[in-house]
């Protein structure tokens, strides 16, 4: 029998135990090299997910299909040594959402394509999002009709499968994709009653088209806890707003919560997310984050070893790149130009993630570590620019390479996550 580590996760839970797995939501190369050398180093699986924009049959704004994307995975895992058997690739918020600007038959129509491209290129963790108004509905949609048209991918998913069948996430109260795009000062929870009509809607949905072996393998419904990140703030869990929410999950056998954006929740909340049911942990910007931050850090070590003018550092670069092509920031980024400018570099929503696979980024990358590459790096400096991992390498024998530390900045959050989820 195929491994499955969704259906442990539940097992545990049922068994009182605490138990949960993080969710690497990010397509970057460096990332999932980073996680698969923690899964390797704690002996645990690693789900990677892409999500409906960023991997579809169209290329996303990765370029990348699901079979496409499921060969890029495979390849950095043959090249770090991980076992296949031991990952595994979701997709996250599968649905009409690429194509709401069209009639929702339309849209739909390009849904299902989506959903039978991701299950037959053996993603087995799929969340069903139909929570999108299309051109021609009228906002909000109701919660029968979300259900309905999640039940109708769902066929598409079940058709399709020919191995191991996936398991499902239902649910869509979930924040805003990649950060609230303003300073943010408290969320609403999601009430239990709401989390309880989520899940009879679609059960009812399923079982109209006699899906219910599918439902079965619904495992896992998205909520809003009441975490959430803004440009400059982070919204931390607080157990008790979320107790009510917590305690429905006793009316809801077989279920766990899918809790978004705990990016930036220190390792403590989210422990306690996991302890009270949240047992999907998803993190996205706040691991790129991580990597920038890393990236930022040996640009000042090169500046200062080579005396490089400002004009030429990776920073000023992207800067340029952002300022020539703003599409993926200006939408989201406010106020002055100076404020804009903090937030296109040092932003929580992390946008300058979808600038760095560009030809201008990784080029300039690339310049960046082949010049440290050619050097040892002072420990004072790596003290100095990358406190964080400092610690790590002070006492090593083998002293690091720019790509180390990058590697280990990344592997510093992913482990705050595998911690919380106590598997290691």
């Amino acid at each position: 029998m195929t491994y499955n580590p969704f259906l442990d996760m539940l097992r545990s839970h049922a068994d009182g135990n605490i138990t949960g797995i993080p969710s690497i939501c990010s397509s970057h190369p460096l990332v999932i090299e980073a996680a698969l050398l923690e899964g390797i180093a704690n002996k645990t699986p690693v789900l990677i997910e892409a999500t409906c924009n960023q991997v579809n049959q169209d290329g996303g704004y990765t370029g990348m299909t699901p079979s496409g994307f499921r060969r890029y995975v495979e390849q950095i895992a043959d090249k770090v040594g991980f076992d296949k058997k031991n990952l595994f690739l979701g997709g996250d918020h599968l649905g009409p959402n690429p194509w709401k600007n069209l009639p929702a038959e339309d849209a739909m129509a390009k849904a299902k394509v989506l959903i039978g491209q991701y299950v037959e290129a053996g993603f087995v963790k799929i969340h069903l999002d139909a929570s999108m108004p299309c051109a021609d509905d009228v906002a909000p949609l109701s919660d029968a009709t979300i259900a309905t048209r999640s039940a109708l991918l769902a066929k598409i998913s079940e058709d399709t499968a020919s191995g191991q069948k996936p398991v499902y996430i239902i649910g869509t109260e979930v924040p805003i994709p990649g950060g609230a795009m303003e300073a943010i000062d408290h969320l609403e929870v999601t009430s239990a009653d709401a989390a309880i009509a989520t899940y009879e809607a679609h059960r009812s949905a399923f079982a109209a088209l006699d899906l219910g072996d599918a439902f079965s393998r619904v495992i896992g419904l998205v909520v809003q806890p009441g975490v959430e990140f803004g440009n400059e703030n982070v919204i931390y869990y607080n157990p008790a707003a979320a107790s009510d929410l917590s305690a429905a999950l006793k009316q809801i056998p077989g279920i766990v919560f899918e809790a978004h954006s705990t990016d930036y929740q220190p390792v403590a909340a989210l422990s306690s997310l996991v302890k009270d049911g949240f047992a999907i942990l998803k993190v996205g910007p706040g691991v790129t984050f991580a990597m920038r931050e890393a990236l930022y850090g040996l640009d000042q070590i090169a500046s200062f070893l080579d005396q490089i003018p400002p004009s030429d550092m990776l920073a000023t670069k992207l800067e340029h790149l952002m300022l020539n092509q703003p599409g993926h920031w200006e939408k989201y980024y406010h106020g002055d130009a100076n404020a804009q400018r903090l937030q296109r570099h040092f932003s929580y929503s992390d946008r300058i993630r979808y600038y760095w696979p560009t030809q201008e980024a990784t080029t300039a990358v690339d310049s960046l570590l082949s010049r440290l590459m050619q050097r040892n790096l002072p420990e004072p400096l790596i003290s100095q620019y990358l406190p964080k991992v400092y610690p790590l390498f002070a006492t090593a024998k083998q002293k690091p390479t720019a790509r180390d530390l990058i590697i280990e900045m990344i592997r510093l959050v992913i482990r705050d996550y595998e911690t919380a989820c106590r598997r290691i």
